[in-house]
């Protein structure tokens, strides 16, 4: 067996753990202010978007509701708006930084559903590319990532920054 070096996992292996609270780590990271550290790449009135730190496909991201909440039938219509206006946003920046062939966009509610954080919705944005599935994923379990979160982040980051000052 061939070992597979993931030199920055050690940050999160000794790093402090969160205490367990009522609150959600979106929440947690929507709060804390540092969105640099917190792969936080925009921000809109009621909801934020993240890079996935366990993604799928390089430049898979979320965009998070700022108010916790579990089933989507509870939230509000400005939630809701505000979110999908950020959901394709977000996939016209991956579309112009990583120029993929397609894209997985959806929700996964509730545990069986497969949510992970089953209680703060989220709404996945995973690039998709023609053959971005091969042995990796299917017999290793692991994703090969072309990129590190950090600069994936800046990049998109300023891209969304370059689409808000241009008119369209």
């Amino acid at each position: 067996m061939k070992p597979l070096h993931a030199p920055w996992r050690i940050h999160y292996i000794l790093g402090p753990k969160p205490t367990l609270s009522d609150k959600s780590i979106f929440s947690r990271a929507a709060e804390m202010g540092d969105d640099e550290k917190n792969y936080i790449i925009a921000r809109r009135k009621a909801c934020f978007a993240v890079l996935n730190t366990y993604p799928y496909n390089g430049g898979h991201m979320m965009v998070v509701p700022y108010r916790q909440v579990s089933n989507f039938e509870d939230l509000s219509d400005e939630e809701l708006l505000d979110m999908m206006r950020l959901v394709q946003t977000c996939q016209k920046a991956l579309n112009k930084l990583m120029k993929p062939d397609g894209f997985n966009i959806g929700i996964n509610q509730g545990k069986v559903a497969g949510a992970g954080i089953a209680e703060h919705l989220h709404i996945h944005i995973v690039p998709r590319w023609s053959g971005d599935t091969n042995f990796m994923p299917v017999m290793a379990e692991i994703s090969v990532l072309p990129q590190a979160l950090s600069e994936l982040a800046a990049n998109l980051r300023e891209i969304l920054k370059n689409m808000e000052d241009s008119p369209n």
